[in-house]
Formats: structure tokens, C-alpha cells, sequence
């Protein structure tokens, strides 16, 4: 009963919020039944290290009193098998006490190589976009749902997502930001928990609640990758960014 239990909640961490029906359909022919049968516990097995991957990131980070603390174990985490396909474990950069911490979500070829978030063509775009609100690279905290690049820079699995959030929510603790700003509708969806698009989470201030209680506004707007491939859509990131400058100037 309680590897079903941690099962269920493999599922609920990935995100899985229906079911089709109160009993199993089969499509299978008798012939191949033996052979599928063969099949069914390597996929619950899976599930089963992969929940087990998520309890123990949550077990580790609490432990992480410090920035550093946590950026260790994050670089000794083996639960997540990006970690072994990833050139460099990408922590977060930048102020530790900052009142504006930036969250997308995952690192490129860029940050993978370099070790740093937001580095590539995106981050020289986001290093502008802060600049003409006032802010600086150096001011804000920026990480990543993610600290490995998935390979390709394909779409991360939800189950890649649910283990390594707890270290970002971790992060978010620590420094204790006055606003989050979240790049991208993977981003935002990952962290608030929703499967909303990003052009309904933009132009808002959400909120997000912290593990201890906390109540945090966060603002989605679009990645810069997506600004550069959408050059159109600078305007609304544009009106994003003032809606930031704003809460800034009121908190």
C-alpha cells in the first residue's frame, strides 16, 4: 500500500490531475498479454525512483541553510538524469539578498558551456531589457526551474520538472526576493503550479506562495528566445517590464 501511495504522488508531482476511467482498458491481444505483463513493473519502477527522486530533493534542500549549501547539493544531486548528460550544473547568479529574482526555464548551450544562466543571445537581451527599467544584472538574482540543459534544448519531462523544483523553491526561501519575475509560460506554469498560457499569465502580478507561508508577487512575461524569434511581441514585454519597475517603486 505505500509504493502505491508514493506512486499516486509521482503522478500528482508530474502533474497528472485526471483519470479516464475506474478500471484499466486493455487493446492487448492474448498473445501479446505475457509480454506486456514484462512491461508493467518497469514502469512502475520508474515511477516509483522517480517520486523517490522528489521526496529525497525535498529532504536535501531543506537541509541547505546557505546559497552555498544548496548549490552543493544541488551539484551532488544524482536524482535527476539530466545531471549526467549536462557539461556544467547551471546555479542561480547574482544578489543573494535581491529584491527582484528572474526565473526561466532551463540553461542553453551557452549557459551549459559557461556555467551561468542567461548568457547566451537571451541573456545579453535580457541584460537590456533590465537596463531600461533601471536594474542591472548584478542587482537581481536569475536561476532556472532547471539546473541542467536538457539535451537538444528539447521541452523538459514534467517528471524532470517536479524533481528538481524543490531546489528553486529552496533558492526562492533563501533569498527571500520582493518580486519574482518569471520568463516564459514553462516558468510560470512549473512554479505556480497551472497550465495556463503564457499570454493569460502575462500582464498581472500572480502570487506565489512560499513554502513558509510567504506570499510573493510574481509577473510572467515572455523569454527573451521567444523576443528574439517574435521581435513583435517586444511591445507587450515592454509593458511587462514597466508593470515591474511599478511594484518596485510601491514595495
Amino acid at each position: 500500500m505505500e509504493d502505491l501511495k508514493e506512486i499516486i504522488q509521482w503522478y500528482v508531482d508530474a502533474g497528472v490531475d485526471e483519470i479516464c476511467g475506474e478500471d484499466p482498458l486493455s487493446v492487448i491481444s492474448p498473445a501479446q498479454s505475457v509480454a506486456s505483463a514484462n512491461l508493467r513493473p518497469a514502469t512502475t519502477l520508474l515511477a516509483q525512483e522517480s517520486n523517490a527522486a522528489c521526496i529525497n530533493a525535498r529532504e536535501i534542500c531543506q537541509k541547505a541553510q546557505t546559497l552555498d549549501d544548496l548549490r552543493a547539493m544541488v551539484e551532488s544531486f544524482e536524482g535527476c538524469s539530466l545531471r549526467f548528460s549536462a557539461n556544467s550544473t547551471v546555479f542561480g547568479y547574482g544578489n543573494p539578498q535581491a529584491e527582484v529574482m528572474i526565473i526561466g526555464e532551463a540553461p542553453g548551450a551557452d549557459e551549459d558551456r559557461i556555467g551561468e544562466p542567461f548568457v547566451g543571445r537571451s541573456g545579453h537581451l535580457l541584460d537590456k531589457m533590465l537596463q531600461a527599467i533601471g536594474l542591472r544584472r548584478d542587482d537581481c538574482y536569475i536561476t532556472n526551474v532547471l539546473p541542467w540543459r536538457p539535451p537538444g534544448n528539447r521541452t523538459p519531462t514534467d517528471g524532470e520538472v517536479a524533481v528538481c523544483l524543490p531546489f528553486l523553491q529552496r533558492q526562492i526561501e533563501l533569498i527571500k526576493p520582493k518580486i519574482i519575475f518569471l520568463l516564459g509560460g514553462s516558468a510560470a506554469n512549473a512554479l505556480l503550479n497551472n497550465a495556463e498560457s503564457i499570454s493569460r499569465l502575462r500582464g498581472h502580478f500572480l502570487d506565489y506562495a512560499s513554502a513558509n507561508g510567504e506570499i510573493i508577487p510574481a509577473l510572467a512575461s515572455f523569454h527573451p528566445a521567444y523576443l528574439l524569434r517574435s521581435p513583435l511581441q517586444k511591445a507587450k514585454a515592454w509593458a511587462d517590464l514597466l508593470r515591474l519597475q511599478r511594484k518596485l517603486e510601491e514595495l
